[in-house]
């Protein structure tokens, strides 16, 4: 663990996606963030995305080229993009946030300004996190730094106006919510550590914070190297409504219907009569069936001081008790 400021930064690379809703919203938002790279000495390449999926192989060829330290400007799908092209190249990330939840940055307590972030890197700790690696049916594995959901949330995702969401941000995930409160939910069978338990919704998480204002995950971290599994029973969407108003209160893991556990290997086997849909970091990523492993050491990420020193604490406290 050392702070960016002991390492000297030769070549940066800041890799944006230039219809984020957050720097797309603020126009100015890109240039004050270069301006205050330079005020720390940090020059940064631009590189603008071209198109979903582009970032990944974007920050391979520019680590190839010898680039030493990564920003990645936009939500957490960018975020996720880039982190998939540079894990266990031992070149740290940055994260700019610009997107409409930024559920990492919220994670760490950062500000959603990035050029407020930017102004802060040299007072940074790299940390090497745990990534989770999932794989989809008979699709090619890709990892997550936040988490990754199966049933209720990502049938929200997939019916999600993109113009209201460009428009409001998060309003757009609660209207799509809310809208399905009568809707029938299939279950599908999740293993964990060996043990089968029945679920409509089944999150993976590598963080506590939830679509950038609720905490599901309680007891999930980024410095951890396992995910907090939080499984919902229900066939009723209806039935959320209490889960919801627990999330509210932080006692889900005190509901009936709700099962919470750690874990480092998760499996969800797809439903013989129904089409399960999953996210991966706030993206739709296809169908179950899912498997997921979290992976210790895959990503060198640049995390607050005072955020490290919250979820040591934290740690040790967990401990004790």
């Amino acid at each position: 663990m050392v702070s960016l400021e002991s390492l000297h930064v030769r070549r940066a690379v800041l890799i944006y996606n230039p219809v984020a809703r957050g720097l797309a919203r603020r126009q100015d938002s890109l240039q004050r963030t270069i301006g205050a790279l330079a005020r720390q000495d940090i020059k940064a390449e631009l590189v603008s995305t071209t198109g979903p999926g582009s970032a990944s192989a974007q920050v391979k060829r520019a680590i190839e080229g010898g680039c030493d330290l990564v920003l990645a400007a936009g939500g957490d799908g960018t975020v996720n993009e880039v982190a998939n092209g540079m894990l266990h190249s031992g070149v740290p990330l940055a994260i700019l946030p610009g997107g409409t939840a930024n559920v990492l940055a919220r994670e760490m307590g950062m500000s959603t300004h990035p050029d407020r972030v930017a102004s802060q890197l040299r007072t940074m700790k790299t940390r090497s996190i745990a990534v989770g690696n999932i794989k989809l049916g008979g699709s090619a594995p890709r990892s997550f730094l936040c988490m990754a959901g199966a049933g209720l949330d990502a049938d929200v995702v997939s019916r999600l106006n993109l113009d209201l969401k460009a428009a409001a941000g998060k309003l757009a995930y609660y209207l799509s919510g809310f809208s399905q409160v009568l809707r029938y939910l299939p279950e599908f069978e999740v293993i964990v550590d060996g043990a089968s338990y029945p679920a409509s919704f089944a999150l993976i998480s590598r963080v506590r914070n939830y679509g950038g204002d609720l905490e599901i995950a309680r007891g999930a971290s980024l410095l951890r190297d396992d995910f907090e599994v939080v499984l919902f029973r229900g066939t009723l969407a209806v039935r959320y409504l209490p889960y919801l108003v627990a999330v509210a209160l932080k006692q889900v893991h005190k509901m009936s219907g709700c099962t919470v556990m750690r874990s480092k290997t998760v499996t969800c086997k797809s439903s013989p009569q129904h089409s399960i849909l999953v996210q991966v970091d706030g993206e739709l990523a296809g169908n179950l069936p899912l498997t997921t492993e979290a992976v210790p050491n895959a990503l060198k990420l640049l995390v607050p001081a005072e955020y490290e020193r919250r979820e040591v604490s934290r740690s040790a406290l967990q401990v004790c008790a």
